[in-house]
């Protein structure tokens, strides 16, 4: 299993049409943003724009859901599209994903914070294996969170694990569990598999769906676009968390890029009241990528990562 267990598909049942947000001229945004004017990059077979602000620049790409910001690549709801010359963006897109990454200062972390460090999977639930020898996801979560424990603790962090041995826990306490503790961060620790496909490879951080939007990712399950819960009361910050984890991870390890997306089905990123992320740190589907990641001092190159984006500096240093 390559995600904590989600709830069961729904019944395939016909659902309401959401409701139809606004278009809005990019270009109008930023001027009432007081970011950068948007720009055309260069003319290619997909037409793609830049708009920057202090904190960063987002590319999009008409036609395509996928972004990058601060090169590190984002979904958005809905795909950008060109109207009588002008690029239009969704409204919800612009607010959850556009505003907190070019209007908001980044989420700095300043130590003395309480933070949930999740290992995925554990017990009964072993996750997804290596395709080398075998050997389950549950075991090298584990050891990658307490790898993780005593360098955010030196940072200032309180660090609390769900797990610190091969126990079975549910997703729901997980999710009790951060809430008690009054955690200001959850973390999930997952590594991924795509069983069909040996040479799918690299990271992605996962995050919960704005109410009113599509999720990146289904895999089968509903999505109810209107549904509203504590998670969404924090999609800024867990978007600007999510991106913050995957740009660190990315650029230390090397690994493949595959973007922060938006689920509404992976259940310990429900109900959570902090900004919540899940990260794959990599495909043990994948024989290259199972051979770093059954590695010990890989492992504690992944946990210096993570511990690295929450050092407690924004992306301009201070």
């Amino acid at each position: 299993m390559t995600h904590p267990g989600p709830p069961p598909p729904a019944p395939a049942v016909s659902q309401p049409a959401p409701a139809v947000n606004a278009w809005v001229p990019l270009r109008e945004w930023a001027a009432a943003h007081h970011t950068g004017s948007p720009y055309r990059l260069r003319d290619i077979s997909v037409a793609e724009y830049a708009v920057g602000s202090k904190y960063g620049v987002m590319v999009l790409a008409i036609g395509s859901i996928e972004a990058t910001w601060n090169n590190v690549t984002i979904n958005l709801g809905f795909a950008p599209q060109l109207i009588d010359g002008e690029i239009y963006l969704d409204e919800l897109d612009l607010q959850k994903n556009l505003e907190p990454l070019l209007c908001e200062p980044p989420l700095a972390f300043d130590g003395n914070r309480v933070i949930v460090i999740d290992p995925g999977h554990g017990g009964s639930n072993t996750g997804t294996h290596s395709v080398l020898d075998g050997r389950f996801e549950k075991e090298f979560t584990l050891d990658l969170a307490l790898r993780l424990k005593p360098l955010l603790e030196t940072n200032g962090w309180t660090v609390l694990l769900t797990r610190h041995s091969d126990t079975y826990v549910t997703n729901a306490n997980r999710v009790v569990f951060t809430t008690a503790h009054h955690a200001e961060l959850y973390l999930s620790l997952h590594f991924n598999a795509a069983v069909h496909d040996p040479k799918e490879a690299g990271l992605e951080t996962y995050c919960y769906t704005p109410t009113g939007m599509p999720s990146t990712v289904t895999r089968g399950y509903s999505d109810p676009w209107s549904e509203k819960l504590s998670s969404n009361d924090f999609d800024a910050q867990s978007l600007q968390f999510a991106v913050k984890l995957q740009g660190a991870v990315s650029q230390i390890t090397g690994m493949k890029d595959r973007g922060v997306r938006h689920v509404r089905y992976i259940e310990v990123l429900r109900n959570q009241r902090c900004p919540a992320v899940l990260i794959e740190n990599g495909y043990l589907s994948n024989p290259a990528e199972a051979r770093l990641i059954e590695n010990g001092n890989y492992r504690q190159k992944l946990a210096e990562a993570i511990a690295a984006a929450l050092a407690g500096k924004n992306e301009d240093g201070k």
